[in-house]
């Protein structure tokens, strides 16, 4: 038998920016009725993702639930499915899960690329409970605070979902920069990623170092965990991509902050944006054990 799960990660946690709005700042509108956390979704379902976890914490989920819902359709089977004796149950359905940070890391290193990590984690942990095939072979991460054509992914599901790794590029800067562009990463990424956070701060453990065999002494207070302000490319800068998958997208915008955010809506290229048709992206539950809602496509 074979299998490849690929799981989509969409790290919303950990991500600082001076907004200080009411919602969260994933919520922030790229389109009309359009957020830059949707964006993300339809990233992840044009890629060819199969699962879909949104790493995102009790105080923000039922807001971004509320907007996602349980499920995204996969974009791809429109169009194979006119030609189908039952279109409705040829369209695919990829589900949402959503997953909050450990209570053990939050403020202490539940920095953007440790819920990277903690997403994959998650995902791994729990397809395998499920079944040894479902077990992610491959993670594809999704920003919401990069902005490019999600659509242009469609052509490169392949790549994606190979065992190469696979990364969006602008202007030759990728993930290793610190740019919000998405990419892929397998287990051997994600060990050496995480030792990069747990080893990031020398012999810094759990606020404690040893020095010269006394013991521990305490740092101070403005030096532990540390880790919960690594940038990106503190953490994804060491990755290897010279043997990787590519793609240069058309165009990209950071929007992590307000002046940036409003450079992006003063271009060309944000009328661009336009949210997807509801058969792709609306609010939807999965049925009851037992309960057809009696949903048409």
């Amino acid at each position: 038998m074979k299998s490849f799960h690929l799981a989509g990660i969409i790290p919303v946690a950990g991500q600082k920016s001076d907004f200080n709005l009411p919602w969260h700042d994933t919520m922030m509108p790229i389109a009309p009725d359009y957020f830059a956390v949707e964006r993300s979704v339809v990233e992840c379902a044009y890629a060819g993702c199969e699962t879909i976890w949104i790493v995102c914490n009790d105080d923000v989920q039922p807001l971004i639930r509320y907007k996602i819902g349980d499920y995204v359709k996969d974009p791809i089977w429109f169009n194979r499915s006119q030609y189908g004796t039952y279109p409705k149950n040829e369209i695919k359905e990829i589900p949402i899960f959503y997953v909050p940070i450990h209570p053990k890391d939050r403020g202490r290193r539940d920095c953007l690329s440790w819920s990277v990590l903690y997403g994959a984690l998650t995902a791994y942990h729990i397809s395998q409970q499920i079944s040894k095939w479902l077990k992610p072979k491959r993670y594809y991460v999704s920003f919401p605070f990069g902005i490019y054509p999600p659509e242009n992914l469609r052509k490169h599901r392949t790549q994606i979902s190979s065992t190469s790794d696979f990364y969006l590029s602008f202007q030759d800067k990728t993930v290793k920069d610190g740019e919000y562009l998405g990419f892929t990463f397998n287990e051997e990424n994600y060990k050496a990623f995480k030792r990069a956070i747990r080893e990031g701060t020398g012999a810094h453990i759990a606020g404690q170092r040893f020095e010269n065999g006394r013991g521990p002494q305490r740092l101070p207070i403005e030096e532990r965990w540390s880790q919960r302000n690594f940038t990106l490319k503190d953490v994804f800068g060491l990755a290897n991509i010279n043997e990787s998958n590519i793609y240069e997208v058309d165009w990209y915008y950071n929007v992590d902050s307000w002046e940036k955010y409003c450079y992006y809506l003063g271009s060309e290229q944000s009328t661009l944006v336009k949210r997807p048709a509801s058969t792709m992206l609306a609010y939807r539950e999965f049925n009851e054990i037992g309960v057809d809602n009696g949903e048409d496509v």
